[in-house]
């Protein structure tokens, strides 16, 4: 479980920085990565310090190409203690390749509203709270933890504003099915510190599980929402070293917060994650070299501070 911590910029305060760059990072990118460079990826990343990675997802490769390679990348990343990888699984077949490649953890969405469901997993948003359930307690009757991430949680890009009172009965609802944590994600960008602390609140009345956030920068917002859901207890943040990819079923999802850039943010305000700088910016340039792409951290452009660039 994630460890408790003190109020954020107090004395000892921490918060855990989930790498999702191998699995929402690479989804979207249209250059196919080697399983490789993949694998390589990843031991970068533990070797800067990251100790929960999204490492693949066990979904069909005619719906994610990138992601065709899931139990080969297992199979070859580091086994390390401290180290947990999670697998994204949308149904039961998916699961039962998860626990077969060894997945220490398990993330199951449920999409907030019944349009991006549909158009995400094929099904109605009650469908996959029964499907949430199912996976739940097969998971926890193999081993692993299991998320249960609300994506859409702070707005559609079909049907629009979210309420958070639907946002918290989902909530309710993947707690009382058995998840270990929730994920609140902003999955297409359109969240504000204000949107968060909103959230916050609302689904504080129905669980006391941990929370994670999930926090994409499409309107230059995902930092800024990173530091609010940190100061209200967040017990983790996902992010992606070099800030790289986005939904490939919402429409301008653009890349995710970069983890340098949030581990720089977090240091400065007194918060830490565990993250060395230099080797997540490294990690972000292997992967950027295979991509062909300029990355959308700041960190490696501008270096740290205090300090020489990195």
């Amino acid at each position: 479980m994630p460890s408790e911590r003190a109020p954020a910029g107090g004395a000892g305060a921490a918060v855990e920085i989930v790498e999702v760059g191998p699995r929402d990072g690479l989804q979207n990118e249209r250059t196919v990565v080697p399983t490789a460079a993949k694998i390589a990826y990843i031991r970068a990343l533990v070797d800067a310090g990251v100790r929960r990675i999204e490492a693949t997802s066990f979904v069909h490769p005619r719906r994610v190409p990138q992601m065709a390679d899931a139990e080969a990348v297992m199979a070859g990343v580091p086994r390390r203690d401290g180290v947990s990888y999670i697998g994204l699984v949308v149904n039961a077949r998916g699961l039962e390749r998860a626990l077969a490649a060894g997945m220490d953890e398990v993330n199951v969405v449920v999409v907030a509203t019944e349009t991006f469901c549909q158009r995400n997993q094929g099904m109605s948003v009650a469908e996959a709270v029964r499907s949430f359930a199912a996976i739940s307690e097969r998971a926890h009757a193999a081993g692993p933890r299991v998320t249960a991430t609300i994506g859409a949680s702070f707005g559609c890009p079909f049907e629009g504003e979210v309420p958070v009172e639907k946002v918290a009965e989902l909530v309710r609802q993947c707690a009382e099915a058995g998840a270990d944590e929730i994920a609140l994600a902003d999955t297409i960008g359109v969240g504000v510190p204000a949107d968060v602390e909103r959230l916050v609140h609302a689904v504080r009345e129905v669980t006391d599980l941990p929370l994670r956030f999930h926090f994409h920068n499409t309107r230059n917002t995902g930092y800024a929402n990173a530091l609010t859901a940190a100061a209200l207890g967040a017990s983790a943040l996902d992010s992606s070293a070099g800030g790289i990819g986005g939904c490939p079923f919402a429409p301008a999802a653009t890349g995710n917060i970069a983890t340098e850039d949030l581990a720089y943010a977090l240091r400065r305000s007194g918060i830490r994650s565990g993250v060395d700088l230099r080797r997540v910016v490294s990690a972000a340039e292997l992967i950027g070299e295979h991509l062909h792409i300029t990355l959308p951290a700041l960190l490696g452009r501008a270096g740290d501070f205090p300090g020489t660039r990195p």
